[in-house]
């Protein structure tokens, strides 16, 4: 071979050639030119004089195949390519009313394998596969042969079971391109049931206000759309893990985005909360309002939680307070639920325009 070495002389740019012959290459290129074995050569480019047999300009399957039968022979052969990628993609447009939306499921496909697969049959595994390279999902396309003639009806998605994840097939054939994302509708759900949540979630810091001594701590009211993925429902179809984007109509009947959120893998019959956001018009803060040490290890603890509303519809907001230690609620303005061992949750609802107060005690034992 030759290595060319581009010299800049009296102002001119001029290629030098060495003829020299490759005898290994670990870190580095070992040459030999002429007598003389040499190692840290630069060279700006190579010219081959022909391309060796071992060495090929584009990618190339070998096969070496012995058919020791009778007669003709068909050959299938199967293997994980690189740089195909899918995800699912929904979107949730609900009514003015939030109670109810529909949900469309979408599955993007990503090709950048090199190659067109066209008419290809089109299944993808859902699941948290393990991979030595962390792959969550992967596409599996099959070309197939025969062509779907232009006035086949589009076939749903269908889903199976399949090992410990969900295989679902696309009832038609579909083509992609090279360096082409395009997307296959998935599933649809129409007039799903929809419920708004308000949720507020304390933290054991806020059992004072560090900062400013008296004052109260505001909250963040957290705003969820929660719905169950049931068939009655118009859905009930295993759901790959990927964002929902909710859409809801103004005033003026444009649509329009109010918030995102990613789901993990959920099976049929499973409930969705989707958080959006937080809420603009509802405020929430708290404060400890009494301390009292009973004895050696126990406490009295009491804390008032105000809801203002600012809304034109009434709201119900959920506060879920930690509680340490073992305890036992002494007095509570609302109804109480104790969710786990050391939680507690009130449900306050808080007229339009108006303001909600929550007042509990509980004493504690360390």
């Amino acid at each position: 071979m030759t290595l060319v070495r581009v010299r800049e002389e009296d102002g001119s740019t001029r290629e030098e050639a060495v003829k020299a012959r490759l005898l290994s290459y670990n870190t580095a290129p070992v040459w030999q030119i002429g007598n003389e074995i040499v190692t840290g050569l630069h060279a700006d480019h190579v010219r081959f004089p022909q391309l060796p047999d071992s060495l090929y300009s584009r990618p190339t399957l070998i096969w070496t195949l012995e058919n020791s039968g009778a007669g003709r022979q068909r050959v299938e052969a199967s293997y994980l390519a690189g740089k195909l990628s899918w995800n699912a993609d929904y979107v949730l447009r609900v009514t003015r009313d939030d109670k109810a939306g529909d949900l469309d499921g979408w599955v993007t496909l990503t090709n950048g394998s090199g190659t067109e697969f066209r008419n290809a049959k089109l299944q993808l595994v859902a699941g948290d596969l393990n991979r030595v390279r962390n792959e969550i999902a992967k596409m599996a396309m099959y070309d197939a042969n025969r062509a779907v003639p232009a006035s086949a009806a589009p076939v749903p998605m269908q889903q199976e079971s399949f090992s410990d994840y969900h295989l679902y097939t696309l009832g038609r054939k579909t083509t992609i391109n090279n360096n082409q994302t395009k997307q296959v509708s998935m599933l649809e759900g129409t007039g799903v049931p929809v419920m708004k949540r308000y949720v507020v979630d304390g933290q054991y810091f806020y059992y004072r206000n560090r900062q400013h001594p008296g004052a109260p701590i505001k909250d963040v009211v957290q705003v969820f759309y929660q719905l169950k993925n049931e068939q009655k429902n118009g859905l009930g179809m295993p759901m790959p893990a990927g964002v929902v984007r909710v859409y809801q109509e103004d005033s003026k009947g444009g649509v329009q985005f109010v918030g995102e959120d990613r789901i993990n893998h959920t099976p049929k019959d499973e409930t969705l909360n989707l958080k959006i956001g937080n809420a603009f018009d509802v405020v929430c803060e708290r404060k400890q309002t009494d301390f009292e040490k009973i004895s050696d290890n126990v406490y009295e603890i009491e804390y008032e939680i105000v809801v203002r509303n600012h809304k034109a519809a009434p709201i119900t907001v959920e506060m879920n307070e930690p509680v340490g230690g073992t305890w036992r609620m002494l007095r509570s303005t609302h109804e109480w639920t104790k969710t786990d061992a050391w939680a507690a949750q009130f449900k306050v609802p808080a007229a339009p325009d108006a303001t909600a107060t929550l007042k509990y005690r509980v004493r504690v034992t360390y």
